[in-house]
């Protein structure tokens, strides 16, 4: 099993998370477990003064002992060199395709709540969704994230950089706590605290999170609710999404066209979708993007950048519009990205993880799912099988390797 994509910086909803993960220096030699507990006591105080209880401090803080190994995490951010095509294969996967179809099964009635109230598409939520959590699944909680307090409070405590900045979020995971809105238990996360449905660190569950279902509380976990509801409506405040508009196409772009013009202004340029279909709103407006030279070429619409909103990279947010699509039945672009190949099936996955498990380089299970610890199994495998380059990217080239034994 593989964790879910840690998406790059996020200005807002990562509150500077990304700027700690690039500038850390050499770090000094840990404190001794005596110097935790000192700082702790000086903690208590200041968390106290700025209203958490006492009851939450014992309850949380009391017998915590500090996570260490978030000091490797921190110096040790896994890179991968990515091309787009393959970025999108890893985000727009089988499983992702298959999986978000399950979501919204399961929960209709409230993606048509939130198109009714926010005018934000179902698919676009779903593909954030399972993109930043595997559509809250449970097992990847469990299994693939920690918990949230012995982290936080590490990198509050003896981080040499921004010790501020942790103290104050590991002060926000306690007013979470305090509210009533999750307990200690639940609240598992990624190593520097982002956690629930939609990934976001507590400031932003304090600052942007409502109670979308009326329970009287804001929950990351649990019922997706509040982390649709409270995401859809960033969208529109913060990206300024356009209801009933659609996020952009696919489509045939004749010779060196660039700029902004309407729907209709394009096809009398002789910009068509791909697909062959008619826009359905001719005076919306549109940029054309062609990412790479050869590649496909897309109109993009007001809703593509209210996705950028949430994570600047282009690359992002072509992923999730793309995922979403697919989710409600669309086909993969039509024009493939130059030197592409096409993305592994769910079976296909799971049977290279299997395979290279067997082989030595585990993958942390196999359950079609690829993320940070299938993709180092790949790139080790490729790097002593002499594949080149060496990028940590599962495709059709190290299935067969592996199926020839390596």
């Amino acid at each position: 099993m593989t964790q879910p994509d840690s998406p790059p910086r996020r200005a807002l909803l990562r509150s500077g998370l990304g700027a700690a993960a690039l500038l850390v220096p050499a770090l000094p030699a840990l404190a001794a477990p005596a110097e935790f507990d000192a700082w702790r006591d000086g903690f208590r105080s200041r968390a106290l003064a700025k209203g958490i209880s006492q009851a939450t401090w014992t309850r949380v803080m009391a017998r915590l002992e500090p996570d260490m190994t978030v000091f490797k995490e921190l110096r040790n951010q896994p890179e991968f060199k990515e091309q787009l095509w393959q970025y999108i294969n890893r985000r727009v996967s089988d499983w992702r395709v298959i999986n978000g179809k399950a979501a919204l099964s399961k929960n209709e009635a409230l993606f048509g709540r939130i198109e009714k109230d926010f005018g934000v598409e179902r698919g676009t939520l779903l593909a954030l969704w399972g993109v930043e959590s595997a559509y809250g699944d449970p097992l990847v909680q469990q299994n693939h994230m920690r918990p949230v307090f012995p982290a936080l409070a590490a990198l509050a405590w003896n981080e040499p950089r921004r010790k501020a900045y942790w103290e104050t979020e590991l002060t926000n995971a306690l007013k979470i706590v305090d509210r009533g809105w999750s307990t200690p238990e639940e609240m598992r996360g990624s190593w520097a605290g982002a956690m629930g449905h939609t990934q976001w660190m507590p400031e932003v569950w304090l600052n942007v999170g409502f109670d979308y279902d009326g329970d009287g509380k804001i929950s990351p976990f649990g019922k997706p609710d509040d982390a649709l509801g409270s995401t859809a409506r960033y969208l529109v405040n913060r990206g300024k999404y356009h209801r009933g508009e659609h996020w952009g196409y696919e489509v045939r772009a004749p010779g060196n066209m660039s700029g902004s013009r309407s729907y209709a202004a394009w096809q009398s340029a002789g910009v068509t979708r791909a697909d062959g279909e008619p826009f359905p709103q001719p005076n919306a407006s549109a940029q054309l993007w062609i990412p790479v030279e050869g590649g496909p070429a897309f109109l993009l619409g007001p809703n593509f950048y209210s996705v950028k909103s949430y994570n600047p990279a282009m690359s992002y947010a072509l992923a999730i519009c793309h995922l979403g699509d697919r989710i409600l039945g669309a086909p993969p672009f039509l024009q493939p990205f130059p030197g592409s190949e096409r993305a592994l099936t769910l079976a296909e996955v799971q049977e290279m993880q299997k395979r290279l498990t067997a082989a030595g380089f585990d993958t942390g299970g196999t359950d079609g799912r690829v993320g940070n610890d299938t993709m180092k199994a790949i790139r080790d495998f490729q790097a002593k099988a002499g594949l080149a380059p060496a990028d940590g990217y599962g495709g059709l080239k190290v299935l067969a390797k592996l199926r020839q034994g390596g």
